[in-house]
């Protein structure tokens, strides 16, 4: 754990794991099969990354989409890590690369897509390479029945057991369901080392508002946040466009992203996002998966998402770099019946369609939520937590009532006109409105006709969507959509049991208002800004995204701490020892004007407390460059030897001696004065 720990300063320029990291990269190195579940933005990457850095042979990267393998590596390139990737979208020159790297023994991470796993050439390809660990990324994609479902993703228990090493599996988002799927499925059923680190994203702002002008919400919500990236989720293909169109004569750069589009446009989608900042991406949810961008401020939903899970794994898209980030869930009656009659109409068993429809509850529950949104979510994981205040109900509690009377008015009509008609119908009838189609079928006469006046058409709309939401009715599908009772429903009717529901759904969410904090203090940001410029600069001459030279959250803490040193400098989280080298000197340039030189050898131990001691040999050896009394023969140690004197620290002057660049004539000149320093370090 100790090379790890190192690594994970010099390589990556982290000064220490984040919570729950370094009880999974112990686990990996010892050679242990492995399960974590940790939430998007946790860090799972850096879980596989530095073991493979610490054990012989090659880890094998099982990842679901070329644009995700794709990043990572060139992300692992610029910090110095050798890695390569064997996807469809290669060139030949980057293959060869790859083949290269295994034949000369350098690759140490190959990341392949689970469709490779059906060639009969992968296995000899991967004892070729001496495959040591097996890290399989969204391991949630073996799940047959999960919202991601990859097929090949079940060749991957095969094949650990065809190279017998170990396994590493890692998701953000798995139920107790499709956890014990994984480990069926990637495990043989033989439970591995499991480590559940939580599913909280504390820097994930969550909202939800009730349909009102949803085209209107998204503008007034994009609005107020323009200049940041954000992605918008909407259900259809159509739907994608309308908006991306809206957006784009609002203001906006906007962009929409679909299955429909032809592949190459998806890609220069793809690339577009990664390198600009400010893009909104309006998409289906074929988009996100792979695009491992940290600094994504907003995710909004402009129709409800279709479980938790999904709706989990499309917000956690948004501040992966640990930064404030916002949501906005849009919802209402007609997604709920739309999202019911998907299940209905699926291919799926009777059993699935049930668990389909109980996650969907789940969903609903948190839309629908009466106190802290957080809680429920985080409920639905099997965890518990107090009000998070980074909702929107803990901003602005919601208003509630005693609806028991009320639904069992709805339920009434429900069952006394034959549960063949909708919510529009049914509110006719409660509010007594003796429309044509009412009178014609006799309703106007029903007991329950009227009996609703004291809530107006729109607070019955609330009520019967509050409803659908609850699982109390659902639309049938047999019957055109007509609400029908559901079991849960019979203790209201009954006078068992309660219901409370919200008053306020029907009124607008403060969409327009930020709700996070800005990133850096105001006097800061006219450096901020001058930092991205250099960093997208940087970025577009080496073709890479920007992110790839350093994240938002690197620029916002030198922004903040102004570095006036490359000391200083590499103190900065993200800054490692490769990056120091390349860009270093130019963002200290922006920051103070100018930057020192130094040189390579020192350089090597900026921000280290050897780099102090270096700089204090290097006055020692310059005051007694001429001996004592300054009138001796001149003599110098290169800064090589400093080097190797201040990370070596010998003990006595044979020791000293014995360091190339020394030997007994400088060791007898400089040999005391040095000794007194190490010592007394």
């Amino acid at each position: 754990m100790d090379r790890a720990a190192e690594l994970l300063h010099s390589v990556f320029g982290f000064p220490d794991f984040r919570p729950g990291q370094a009880e999974i990269v112990e686990a990996v190195l010892a050679g242990q099969n492995t399960l974590a579940i940790m939430p998007t933005g946790g860090g799972k990457s850096l879980c596989f990354q530095l073991p493979a850095l610490c054990r012989d042979g090659v880890t094998v990267v099982i990842s679901p989409l070329i644009a995700l393998m794709r990043d990572q590596v060139r992300a692992l390139k610029a910090v110095g890590v050798e890695a390569g990737a064997l996807t469809s979208g290669n060139t030949d020159e980057e293959t060869e690369e790859v083949f290269a790297a295994i034949d000369d023994g350098r690759l140490k991470l190959l990341y392949i897509a689970p469709e490779r796993l059906a060639s009969a050439a992968a296995m000899t390809l991967l004892r070729r390479a001496r495959c040591s660990l097996i890290a399989v990324d969204e391991a949630h994609c073996v799940s047959q029945w999960g919202h991601d479902f990859r097929p090949d993703y079940l060749r991957i228990g095969e094949l650990r057991r065809a190279l017998n090493v170990p396994l590493a599996a890692f998701t953000a988002t798995a139920d107790e369901e499709t956890r014990a799927e994984i480990v069926t499925r990637l495990f043989d059923g033989n439970p591995p080392v499991t480590f559940l680190r939580g599913f909280d994203r504390p820097n994930i702002h969550l909202a939800f508002a009730v349909k009102d002008g949803p085209r209107d919400q998204l503008l007034r919500f994009a609005k107020a946040r323009k200049g940041q990236s954000g992605i918008v989720y909407a259900a259809t293909r159509s739907k994608t466009e309308t908006l991306a169109q809206a957006l784009r004569e609002a203001g906006h750069e906007a962009v929409a992203y679909h299955a429909g589009l032809e592949a190459e446009e998806r890609r220069r989608v793809e690339v577009r996002f990664q390198r600009e900042d400010g893009l909104i991406v309006v998409a289906t949810v074929a988009f996100g998966m792979g695009i491992d961008k940290p600094d994504i401020r907003w995710v909004a939903h402009a129709d409800l998402p279709k479980s938790i899970e999904s709706y989990y794994q499309e917000i956690g898209r948004a501040g992966r770099d640990g930064l404030p980030a916002e949501t906005l869930t849009l919802y209402g009656a007609e997604d709920i019946r739309l999202r019911r009659s998907q299940i209905d109409e699926g291919a799926a068993p009777g059993d699935r369609k049930a668990a389909d429809h109980i996650r969907l509850n789940a969903l609903l529950g948190l839309a629908e939520a009466l106190a802290c949104r957080r809680q429920v979510l985080l409920g639905y994981f099997g965890e518990t937590s107090e009000p998070c205040g980074a909702c929107d109900l803990c901003d602005r509690p919601a208003q509630l009532f005693d609806a028991t009377d009320a639904v069992r008015k709805a339920l009434s009509a429900i069952l006394r006109t034959g549960e063949w008609f909708g919510a529009g119908h049914l509110i006719d009838i409660l509010t007594g409105s003796a429309t044509e189609k009412v009178r014609e079928r006799g309703h106007d006469q029903l007991p329950t006709f009227a009996v609703g006046r004291e809530l107006s058409k729109p607070a019955w709309g609330a009520v019967f969507r509050q409803m659908m939401g609850r699982d109390l009715i659902r639309p049938d599908t047999d019957r055109m959509g007509a609400l029908r009772m559901t079991d849960a429903a019979r203790p209201v009717l009954r006078g068992e049991a309660q219901v409370t529901l919200r008053r306020d759904t029907v009124v607008a969410a403060d969409e327009d208002r930020p709700v996070v904090r800005a990133q850096v203090a105001e006097e800061n940001l006219g450096l901020l800004a001058l930092l991205k410029a250099k960093r997208r600069a940087l970025a577009e001459a080496q073709n890479v995204p920007a992110y790839v030279v350093f994240p938002d959250k690197t620029l916002i803490e030198m922004a903040e701490k102004k570095p006036a040193t490359l000391d200083q400098m590499a103190g900065i989280t993200g800054v490692g020892a490769r990056k120091l080298e390349s860009y270093g000197r130019v963002f200290l340039e922006v920051i103070n004007g100018e930057a020192e030189e130094m040189h390579p050898s020192r350089k090597r131990l900026a921000g280290r407390p050897e780099g102090e001691l270096f700089d204090r040999l290097q006055s020692v050896r310059l005051d007694l460059a001429r001996g004592e009394d300054g009138t001796g023969k001149l003599l110098s140690c290169t800064a090589a030897t400093l080097r190797q004197v201040a990370v070596r620290r010998p003990r006595d002057l044979a020791e000293l001696e014995g360091i190339p660049g020394m030997g007994p004539q400088k060791a007898e000149r400089f040999g005391a004065a040095f000794l007194a320093l190490l010592q007394g370090d």
